[in-house]
């Protein structure tokens, strides 16, 4: 079988990436080893995404065909140092009307699987996993469990960041631990959240709040190992009292309404994005710590940036070619890089700390949140990114 672009991984990336490819004249592949299965209640896995991504995700026909049911705009944020430090920021205040929407991750894949599933020039193969990958001069070629074969001009590896697609290429990365575990859940609170997303950044982890529909909340708590486990052996009682407390009960008592998950944190880089017939996207390229909320959103970008110069090459120009992924690679580098310094030198600065270090960090939030010049900068780089 042969194709001009075979992705590999039917996550949120490699599914944006193929939806926006229908409005090119490219014969498109999917390969996905497992059909995606969607939860009866609420998903704890939740993404905070930014008004640049929905109006993406609207452009590849999936925003519009949403259960607004189930999306919750982020009208403000509060974030908390841990002595004493403040920083807010307020979507009237920044002229928009939300500086981000909350979602389901099952949702977003849902609408994203059913439309790639209806598209004219894109076979979907599931289940299928890649067995070995052979990359000439003229093409990609991809060796299936089952035997089948494919040819591509162009194979991006959307495949997470344990992708095998980058490893059979030859593209070594690193992992650098943050020793920590991410410890998510939804629970239901006494008091409104008036769509404002929370954070607070204390001496045992990063504990975020994001508001769902309804009085209802995503927890995401970034612990260390000892915290985490400790946290996902609480009972469901002790975990609410434990998670209202944390927060200073600013939204009343908690009441647990999906089963707390947790999952290792680790900082990702690779040291190239793309190669001859290859190019990665979302987690195969990067991965970055959760407290900014960005991983998602960097993988939607990807898959924007990638799925628009792939649709406007011209016709003579090969969608494998060096050169043109090199364009990919350069457009998408700065952001990367800047997000993932960013995040990780947060991490470092709110490591648990007495003395001088608590006090500057303290200090500059309040003093960005006295400055309103950097804080509609901060505001207008989330929204676009």
């Amino acid at each position: 079988m042969d194709f001009d672009v075979v992705i590999v991984g039917g996550g949120l990336a490699g599914l944006a990436l193929a939806a926006a490819l229908r409005r090119s004249t490219l014969s498109v592949a999917l390969i996905e080893g497992t059909a995606p299965t969607f939860p009866q209640g609420w998903d704890s896995r939740v993404y905070a995404i930014s008004p640049a991504n929905a109006r993406f995700l609207d452009a590849v026909g999936a925003w519009r065909h949403l259960d607004a049911a189930r999306m919750e705009a982020v009208r403000a944020m509060e974030i908390h140092g841990d002595a004493g430090g403040r920083l807010d920021f307020s979507a009237y205040e920044s002229g928009v009307s939300e500086l981000a929407w909350i979602l389901e991750s099952s949702l977003i894949q849902r609408e994203l699987w059913e439309t790639v599933k209806r598209q004219g020039n894109l076979r979907l193969l599931c289940p299928a996993r890649p067995q070995a990958l052979a990359i000439g001069p003229d093409a990609a070629h991809l060796t299936l469990d089952d035997g089948r074969s494919l040819s591509a001009r162009l194979v991006v590896a959307a495949d997470g960041a344990d992708s095998w697609t980058r490893s059979a290429a030859g593209i070594a990365v690193r992992f650098d631990p943050y020793d920590q575990r991410g410890v998510v859940a939804n629970f239901a609170v006494e008091q409104p959240h008036r769509g404002t997303a929370f954070q607070w950044f204390r001496r045992d982890g990063v504990l975020a709040w994001l508001p769902l529909p309804g009085n209802r909340i995503s927890m995401v708590w970034s612990a260390g190992e000892d915290h985490g486990r400790d946290l996902l052996a609480l009972d469901p009682a002790a975990l609410c009292a434990r998670v209202a407390e944390a927060g200073g009960h600013r939204l009343g008592a908690l009441e647990l309404i999906t089963p707390p998950a947790g999952f290792p944190l680790r900082l990702m880089r690779a040291p190239q994005a793309v190669a001859p017939r290859l190019a990665l996207i979302g987690d195969a390229a990067h991965t970055i710590h959760p407290l900014s909320g960005h991983g998602i959103n960097l993988g939607f970008q990807d898959a924007q940036v990638l799925s628009a110069l792939l649709c406007d090459k011209p016709a003579h120009v090969d969608c494998g070619d060096l050169g043109l992924l090199r364009g990919y690679e350069r457009a998408r580098k700065e952001e990367v890089v800047t997000l993932q310094t960013v995040t990780d030198s947060l991490h470092d600065l709110f490591r648990p700390a007495e003395g001088p270090l608590a006090r500057l960090r303290n200090f500059g939030l309040n003093l960005t949140n006295a400055l309103p010049v950097v804080k509609s900068l901060l505001v207008r780089y989330a929204l676009a990114s």
